[in-house]
């Protein structure tokens, strides 16, 4: 599918001026860090150098106070306490940070919960409700869900559960009627950041317990590489506050991860190698980036709750000993290699479904349903088929006498606000702009199929439907220098609101040395004819189909990463390319 490139818009050149002279960098540098709303050095500092002071008070969103007033009483009370969370990495993450800090105050009245996803669904059920009231336990803190459990809420009240929700998703109409509901997109909260994760929300509220209690914030600090995770693997804004914590979430994850993280990176490519007997310890081959924790923890973490228990992978993130932990990421892993095999034979499945549909290249969205599909790895299925036709998605199965299932959207697209549309045909729906989860009668099916499609095809504009490569800069190979490169990598971490930049580099040649790798992929050796002095190698995956143009001597543009390659031991900058196009 042919992608649409759009140049950003320029930083305002007074701003870019005087960037370039307090930090005395290049007019690129300068520009980059201006589209990304740095406008002087104060706030460059901040950016390049992240400092753990510039987190916001706790005590800023509402009902932090109701919440830390609650958790004091149950522990001066003797009271059991339940942490409660949902089965992804946000959930997992979440549970594993509270009861781990709360663990030391509450010993053994303290217990996790996470929902079966296949007998009880996603969010606050109400066999988790019995459970509480059953067991004693008459403080349930909910995290990464909660936020629309009015219904759930009002049943644990009649059971005096209290509930203190910790939640970052949408809020509905209602909120529910709990001790304390923490979510700064709630309306009335004035918290200043409002993009935190789920596990976020949890560490503001571990914060506020720590400082109220007297307790060094270091005590809260040793968990924030659970909160890091949340952020990559949640996909939420990595600025602002998100910044921050994944900075530091990451800093102490390359210097000494906790055993389950540690156990979980020996399956991986980067994994830890051993040191000589007289060095105590693990290091990386190399150093973890967010792209590490999304595409090589998150779905290990993730696995077990797609597949069986999300309660094994709390058990993973909190394990003390390494021993230990290195069963349960066996086990993990195991099922992380199950999801993988589940996850493409459904995806056949459903590509073959669409094809087969003969209005399926004209239509705008795509809504497959299949009785039989496995409803731990169908979200994973939609985001597929969403790279493949690039069209909002959703992807159903049964499950408890319900079509459920989830939805992913394309760039500017809200799919959430598109499934309220339809709210008067579902049971139940939650989630974000870009992701979506839902549940309806089966005899509903084909009427929200209709009525999503309809809103979709009313609302959607033709450019949403064309993939969109947003490019930071134009540039010349001579300005790609070993120093560029070094600021460059400071931008890090990068992901929503803070992507790495990509260039375009026009009038782009092949030296004669390219050649085609793998199955369908280039590597490639480019020179400017516009500057024939300098040459980069180039990776570009799926472009094969290219090459005999790219031998052909015409001169093409490229847009691209810049990234660090190394081989046999050395160290060369090369170019990850996104696209190619010929004029």
């Amino acid at each position: 599918m042919q992608s649409r490139w759009v140049v950003k818009q320029d930083g305002e050149a007074l701003v870019v001026k005087h960037l370039m002279e307090v930090l005395s960098v290049d007019e690129h540098l300068a520009n980059l860090l201006a589209q990304r709303e740095v406008q002087g050095f104060e706030e460059a500092k901040a950016f390049f150098r992240p400092d753990i002071s510039q987190l916001h008070d706790p005590f800023l969103m509402k009902d932090m106070d109701k919440a830390v007033e609650r958790v004091l009483r149950a522990l001066k009370g003797n009271e059991k306490i339940l942490i409660y969370g949902d089965y992804d990495v946000d959930g997992t993450t979440s549970v594993a940070l509270v009861y781990s800090y709360l663990k030391k105050f509450f010993k053994k009245r303290i217990e996790f919960y996470i929902p079966d996803r296949y007998s009880e669904g996603y969010g606050i059920s109400f066999k988790g409700i019995d459970y509480a009231a059953e067991h004693g336990y008459n403080l349930v803190i909910a995290l990464d869900c909660g936020i629309k459990a009015v219904e759930k809420i009002n049943y644990a009240n009649e059971k005096h559960v209290d509930f203190i929700i910790c939640d970052h998703h949408r809020p509905g109409d209602e909120l529910p009627a709990a001790v304390a509901v923490l979510d700064t997109k709630r309306s009335d909260c004035s918290y200043p950041f409002n993009e935190l994760s789920g596990c976020g929300v949890g560490f503001k509220l571990i914060s506020a317990l720590a400082s109220v209690q007297g307790e060094p914030f270091e005590q809260v600090l040793q968990f924030i590489d659970l909160v890091a995770i949340s952020i990559a693997a949640d996909i939420v804004p990595i600025v602002g506050e998100n910044r921050i914590l994944a900075h530091f979430g990451l800093k102490a994850i390359n210097a000494k991860p906790r055993p389950g993280i540690e156990a979980i990176l020996t399956y991986s490519q980067i994994k830890r190698r051993e040191l000589p007997d007289e060095v105590k310890g693990l290091v990386l081959t190399r150093e973890l980036t967010i792209s590490d924790l999304v595409f090589l923890i998150g779905p290990r973490i993730n696995a077990a709750g797609r597949i069986e228990s999300a309660c094994n992978s709390v058990r993973l993130l909190i394990a003390e000993k390494m021993e230990h932990a290195e069963k349960l990421a066996d086990a993990v892993n195991n099922l992380n290699t199950e999801r993988r095999s589940l996850d493409e034979q459904i995806t056949e499945q459903a590509l073959a479904m669409i094809e087969s549909d003969a209005g399926h290249k004209d239509a705008k969205s795509t809504v497959v349903y299949n009785e039989n599909w496995h409803k731990g790895v169908i979200g994973i299925v939609a985001s597929r088929l969403t790279e493949t036709y690039y069209r909002p998605t959703i992807v159903l199965t049964h499950a408890n006498n319900l079509v459920t299932g989830s939805a992913r959207s394309v760039k500017n697209f809200d799919v959430y606000d598109a499934i309220d549309q339809c709210s008067d045909l579902l049971e139940h729906f939650g989630g974000h702009k870009y992701a979506a989860g839902l549940s309806l009668k089966p005899g509903n099916l084909e009427a929200f199929r209709k009525k999503f499609n309809d809103f979709v095809s009313a609302t959607i504009g033709d450019e949403m439907l064309v993939p969109e490569i947003e490019i930071d800069e134009r540039l010349e190979f001579d300005l790609i220098t070993d120093k560029f490169y070094r600021i460059l990598k400071q931008f890090a971490p990068f992901g929503p609101g803070n992507m790495a930049p990509v260039f375009q580099s026009d009038f782009v040649v092949d030296t004669g040395n390219s050649r085609v790798v793998g199955k369908n992929h280039l590597k490639l050796e480019l020179m400017q004819q516009t500057s024939r002095s300098k040459e980069f190698s180039g990776i570009a995956f799926q472009k094969g189909y290219m090459f005999e143009q790219i031998k052909s001597g015409k001169p093409f543009s490229i847009c691209y990463h810049i990234e660090e390659n190394e081989w046999m031991g050395k160290s060369n900058l090369q170019l990850n390319i996104k696209d190619i196009k010929f004029d």
